[in-house]
Formats: structure tokens, sequence, C-alpha cells
């Protein structure tokens, strides 16, 4: 019985490059039949897996279209992932025999089934990492570039930006800031970061981004709230926030990035100034209030 050559690759790329071409082409020359497992990862659409399955699978087929492709689920046990690939083929292809190709980056070393494995020289230098980069800012004047960005943008997840704002106290007192060009306090804070260790540890770099190189206790959590925020009102993505409290223990505060100016407000005076706040910081001030106990 001849057996069926098995791609195991990922083709996160616009393109297909020449190490692309020779691996399918060195596999086709050595097989009547070639099959493409194609790594599928949960997490939809990202900068490191922005092509879905569906559009890997016919730029294969437009090369080769009697390439058979199929989707093979990523998975964070090894093991697993090497039944679900072995079983994933037998059930496809009862009866068959296979052997697995790969090069560069390749599979095999997380590979632990049951059928042979064959890995190909590398050809060319060519990243898809590289290639992916290079044309992330490449505005192309096409029907086609234009309905991928729609069909991108549609088949994502809706998102909820996390986001962190800081209540910092100190003695029935506590620091608002105001942007430039806005007439309205709020209290600091800002997007969370993927550099950041812990929404506390974003809460801390927000507070002494807007307020200066304040010295405060711990931060601890108030609540979370759906913020209104004007940018996202007609938009499915939305913004929570995650609400913190710290006291002043020294420093100066003043006014950085986003924010021109900070002040020291009366913690029994807020419920008389809730109109002074922008609207989306007011449930911030209820909940403050409520967390102090202080009557609004």
């Amino acid at each position: 019985m001849k057996t069926t050559g098995v791609i195991i690759a990922r083709f996160q790329t616009p393109y297909l490059h020449e190490g692309h071409t020779y691996l399918i082409d060195e596999i086709r020359a050595k097989h009547n039949k070639v099959v493409v497992l194609l790594g599928v990862t949960p997490v939809k659409g990202s900068r490191r897996n922005p092509f879905d399955f569906y559009t890997r699978e016919k730029l294969l087929k437009h090369y080769a279209a009697e390439l058979v492709v199929l989707p093979l689920a990523d998975h964070p046990s090894d093991a697993v992932w090497s039944q679900q690939l072995d079983s994933l083929l037998a059930s496809a292809f009862p009866q068959e025999r296979f052997v697995l190709y790969g090069s560069r980056n390749s599979f095999a070393p997380y590979y632990s089934g049951q059928l042979p494995v064959e890995l190909l020289p590398e050809v060319g230098t060519h990243s898809a990492t590289a290639i992916r980069d290079v044309n992330a800012d490449r505005v192309l004047d096409s029907n086609d570039f234009r309905m991928g960005i729609n069909y991108a943008y549609q088949n994502v997840y809706p998102k909820v930006y996390p986001t962190v704002d800081i209540a910092v106290l100190n003695n029935g007192k506590v620091l608002l800031g105001r942007r430039h060009n806005a007439a309205l306090w709020r209290f600091p804070g800002g997007f969370t970061d993927p550099a950041d260790e812990s929404f506390e540890a974003a809460a801390e770099r927000e507070m002494r981004e807007e307020c200066g190189e304040l010295v405060t206790t711990a931060m601890e959590y108030v609540g979370s709230v759906k913020i209104d925020d004007w940018r996202y009102r007609s938009e499915v993505d939305k913004i929570i926030t995650s609400f913190y409290k710290t006291n002043y223990i020294s420093g100066e505060a003043k006014g950085s990035d986003d924010i021109a100016e900070v002040a020291w407000f009366g913690l029994d005076a807020l419920p008389q100034m809730l109109q002074q706040v922008t609207p989306e910081h007011r449930p911030l001030v209820k909940k403050l209030l409520a967390n102090l106990n202080v009557d609004l």
C-alpha cells in the first residue's frame, strides 16, 4: 500500500514563500496523495495568527488544487495533540498509511504519536513572521484588500478592553485630574498593558504616569464598572474598568501624560460637585463613596 504524504504546518502568511512551495512540491513529487494539517489556534484573530483556517485553505488550494486540507486544533498537551493528530488522519482516511513532513520550526519535537516523521532541509531564509511584519502597514487599492479587512474584523470575538482607575486618598481628600482641553475632572487611570503583571501593577503605573512619582500604600480593589466611553458607544466592543483606592504617603502630585492638572478635593464635597466630574466617571464616584461609607 502506498503512503499518503502529510504536511504539518501553520502557513500563517499572506502568500507562499519559496520555503513553502519547496516543501509542498517535494512532497507532491513523492506522493500522489498529499494532506495538509493546518494548525488552528483557539485565539481568534491575532498578530501571530491573523489568517483563519478557510483563508489558508484557499491559499493552499490555489497553489495546488489537489491538496486535501484539514484543521488540526492546538492543544496545551503535546501528548494529547499527538493523539488527536493520529486520530484525525485515521478517522478521515481509514486503512491508509502516512508519513508526516515538516521543516524549520517544525512540529517534530512536540510529536509523540505512532506515525513516521521525515524532515526536509530548509530552503532560503524566508519567514512568515517577517513577511507579516514587513507588510503590516502596506495598504492596497483593491476591493479584495478592503473585503479582507472587513472579513477580518467581522470574524473576531467582541472585545472588552480592560482599564484601571485610581482613587488616591489623603486625609479625607481624593486626587482628581483634568485632561488637556477638558473642563471636567476624572480619576487618573488608563488602559492596561500586556507588559503589566496585574491590574494592581497597571494601576500603580498609570497613577505615576499621570500624577507624578507618588508613594502610596498598596492598591485596594473597590469594584468594576462598564464605562460609557463616547468612543465605544456605537461599537460592539466596550470598556470595563477595575477601580482601586490607595492612600497617599509622599511625593508631589502633578499632572503629566494625558493629565494637564491635578487637584485634591474633599470627599464630603464630591456629592455636590458630581456634575463637575466627567460622566464616564460619575459611577466611580458613587462606588468610592459607598465603599468609604460617605453619604451621597
